[in-house]
């Protein structure tokens, strides 16, 4: 597994799990109670979303769209 993305903006991630599920990708989060336990305050204890190899290229397509939506939200 290749790391996609890492982020303690639970809104993003849950998005993206949802989002990489419904694609079929193969994806683990890693980090999620340990970044979860300081309730994000902690940069570098950051949840990590990994992604199979040979399904990194849909992955990061979804991943891009979802950073869209959230800059397009962020400039309303």
């Amino acid at each position: 597994m290749m790391e996609l993305t890492r982020s303690n903006d639970v809104v993003l991630l849950s998005w993206l799990r949802a989002r990489l599920a419904g694609a079929g990708i193969e994806f683990a989060v890693f980090d999620a109670h340990t970044s979860s336990a300081y309730m994000g305050g902690l940069a570098a204890v950051a949840s990590r979303i990994m992604v199979v190899e040979d399904q990194m290229p849909l992955a990061r397509i979804i991943l891009a769209e979802g950073r869209r939506i959230q800059s397009a939200q962020r400039n309303q």
